[in-house]
């Protein structure tokens, strides 16, 4: 079976690297970003299972990563899973309008990280078979 890409979008180092550290060891391919721009060309590159991505970022956001992501038609279909500080959220409609998977908040379990995409990318599996 090929490894699961995902793609880490933060632009907290430390954040990325306990994640990828993570997802490595549970066998995922990652590739990182630091911020939604970077991001954006990632994902067409790289055609990931799943993006993570930060909420608060430099240069595109994460809700702006997000919409960009929606309306190409090479990275529309890929599940997002969004992290977000405390003090901000993403409200239902925000989260259904731009088809975000899952979000976290902000500090957040790794192990709680790897079961919501392991979830998601089973979830996507199950559909398309």
């Amino acid at each position: 079976m090929d490894k699961k890409k995902v793609l880490v979008v933060d632009d907290e180092i430390h954040i990325v690297h306990i994640v990828a550290i993570k997802l490595r060891n549970n066998g995922y391919e990652v590739t990182t970003a630091e911020n939604g721009q970077q991001g954006f060309e990632l994902a067409c590159e790289e055609k990931p299972d799943i993006i993570i991505t930060d909420f608060q970022m430099p240069i595109l956001n994460g809700l702006e990563f997000v919409q960009k992501l929606r309306e190409n038609d090479q990275t529309s279909e890929i599940p997002v899973v969004m992290l977000t500080a405390r003090g901000f959220s993403i409200d239902d409609e925000q989260k259904k309008q731009l088809n975000i998977s899952e979000c976290l908040s902000k500090p957040f379990s790794p192990r709680e990280l790897l079961m919501n995409i392991e979830d998601i990318l089973h979830a996507r599996q199950m559909l398309a078979s």
